[in-house]
């Protein structure tokens, strides 16, 4: 898997953005969509999460997600990093919108 040395805090995840090329091209409906209608991924990878949101009372509430989920979220929420070549997110668990199954 991948060798990162970062863990994000709190109710936080580092995502690795899924690639253009990792994307269905078609809808479940069999319509192909043409690479100018495409945007930015809004989908990724689950890479590291954090421990959890912590209460008022300091108890932690874990995320409903886990590493290795494949995510879609929301389009203005990440934060953008760069780890050596790559590109990576760190993502809140309120902008996480769905899990793919």
């Amino acid at each position: 898997m991948n060798n990162i040395n970062l863990k994000p805090l709190g109710d936080r995840v580092l995502v690795e953005p899924l690639g253009r090329e990792e994307l269905e091209r078609k809808t479940l409906a069999g319509i192909v969509i043409p690479e100018t209608a495409k945007e930015k991924p809004e989908q990724g990878k689950i890479i590291a999460a954090g421990m959890g949101r912590k209460t008022e009372d300091g108890k932690i509430i874990p995320l409903s997600v886990k590493t290795g989920d494949k995510i879609i979220f929301a389009k203005y929420g990440p934060t953008e990093i760069k780890i050596g070549e790559k590109e990576y997110l760190i993502i809140k668990e309120e902008d996480i919108l769905a899990i793919i199954e």
